[in-house]
């Protein structure tokens, strides 16, 4: 598919604020300025070659990924679901969307024909946009409105970029269930041309490549777009190890549209170790075919990694025997997970609890994601129960994907998605080396007011 802009060209401009050197945290910043009216823009060059950052939080109750952006003119702090494999960003437009920006797209020009769904509905382009986790969607009308997004610029003072024709689709509230309650859209982060870095990238002529770093428990990550590189933001050197990127032939969408493939990530694991010593995984599953089935994606609509039953048995039961080396031994299992131990049974390192290592071996033996016990394990505390369970979960047999790395596994990890090389980025826990997503440096981030 084309993405076309014959009729509508992004204007990116960066929004020049008086400023005083902060280093309040980047969420902080972001509400903060919210309560701003803007009304100074001054003309960037077409290319735009530093950092843009999205505030990441984690909402409690559901255990999903919210990011925040501006949104609408004058601009309003918006707060979204993150979703890695959704196509489209949506939000919901009732009787208080108000932007004096905001227009939509009318059917018959080239924009709206370079949509998929390419439908129309009273004389205005339509779209289907889509919640990942009811697999629920509505034909709903295609919007136009100003989207901001604050910068990590060493040399100037100026935080905000705005991009004048960001392209989303309208949605309605029932839309919304099963998200955070504080979400009133969606941020599609996928494979599409129409997703939220893909638009970025086209509008700022920057690489389309995007970055996460995601927090645990009720601390504050960040999305890293329009740059590959995460140097920025770490005091000590943080090194990414890269593996392609996987096609899908086949989208898993509710709207298939011409057999079109999916805008999910995967990745080619072509085995599992713990402790060292290899799953005898069935490695045809492991391997994505031509009806779609099989191989390893990268989720965030999934608390926790799912694995096919298969796999799930022989890694539960290679885990509890590496695990007896520990002097653990297992007691009763706190749902969803199928293994736990007694929380004082554990000794605590800076990596989390000292349990068996995991790992995601890929293209290379040499080429492994290591899985430490502050990303392997899941703490449960309540109703008088102290338990560290294993956080990976029994996603069944005859399953769509034989593997979905879920939100916790990446976790105060690194995760990087380079469209332009076609190749997946990630480093082991961060806490191996002191830090963590909570911490990010971004004192480069200014305060707009006192």
């Amino acid at each position: 598919m084309a993405f076309m802009f014959s009729t509508f060209h992004h204007q990116p401009q960066r929004l020049h604020l008086p400023t005083e050197p902060s280093k309040m945290p980047l969420s902080s910043f972001c509400s903060r300025l919210s309560f701003l009216s803007i009304s100074l823009f001054l003309s960037l060059t077409p290319t735009l070659q530093i950092p843009l950052v999205a505030p990441i939080t984690k909402d409690p109750s559901t255990q999903l990924y919210t990011l925040s952006l501006f949104l609408k003119t004058p601009l309003q702090h918006t707060t979204l679901h993150l979703d890695l494999g959704s196509s489209l960003t949506w939000l919901l437009c009732d009787s208080t969307y108000t932007s004096s920006s905001s227009h939509h797209i009318p059917c018959n020009t080239s924009l709206c024909d370079s949509f998929p769904s390419n439908a129309c509905s009273n004389d205005t382009c339509a779209l289907f946009p889509e919640n990942p986790l009811t697999r629920t969607t509505l034909l709903d009308t295609a919007l136009i409105d100003s989207l901001a997004l604050p910068t990590y610029d060493t040399s100037s003072q100026s935080p905000l970029v705005l991009i004048s024709d960001f392209i989303f689709s309208c949605a309605v509230a029932h839309l919304l269930q099963g998200l955070a309650t504080n979400v009133t859209g969606l941020a599609a982060l996928g494979r599409s041309n129409n997703s939220l870095p893909a638009q970025i990238s086209i509008a700022l002529s920057s690489p389309h490549s995007f970055s996460l770093c995601l927090p645990a428990s009720s601390n504050t990550g960040a999305a890293i777009f329009a740059s590959t590189s995460i140097s920025y933001f770490f005091s000590s050197k943080i090194d990414l190890t890269y593996t392609p990127l996987v096609l899908n032939p086949v989208a898993e969408t509710v709207v298939t549209h011409n057999s079109q493939p999916s805008d999910e990530y995967f990745i080619n694991v072509t085995s599992i170790k713990i402790n060292g010593k290899a799953l005898p995984i069935d490695a045809s599953i492991l391997t994505v075919d031509q009806t779609g089935f099989g191989g390893t994606k990268i989720s965030t609509a999934e608390p926790y990694t799912v694995l096919e039953s298969s796999i799930y048995k022989l890694f539960v039961q290679f885990f509890v025997n590496e695990a007896s080396a520990f002097n653990l031994t297992v007691t009763e299992a706190v749902e969803p997970f199928g293994v736990c131990y007694s929380a004082g049974d554990l000794t605590e390192t800076r990596v989390g609890p000292a349990v068996p290592t995991v790992d995601l071996v890929m293209h290379s033996e040499e080429v492994f994601w290591r899985i430490f016990g502050g990303n392997s394990m899941v703490r449960i505390e309540k109703g008088g129960v102290d338990v560290w369970c294993l956080g990976f979960v029994d996603g069944g047999i005859r399953r769509r994907t034989a593997v979905v790395i879920g939100g916790h596994q990446m976790e105060d990890n690194v995760v990087q998605f380079d469209l332009d090389s076609n190749r997946f980025g990630f480093t082991s826990s961060l806490l191996l080396q002191g830090a963590k997503c909570a911490n990010l440096n971004f004192t480069n981030l200014t305060n707009p007011i006192n």
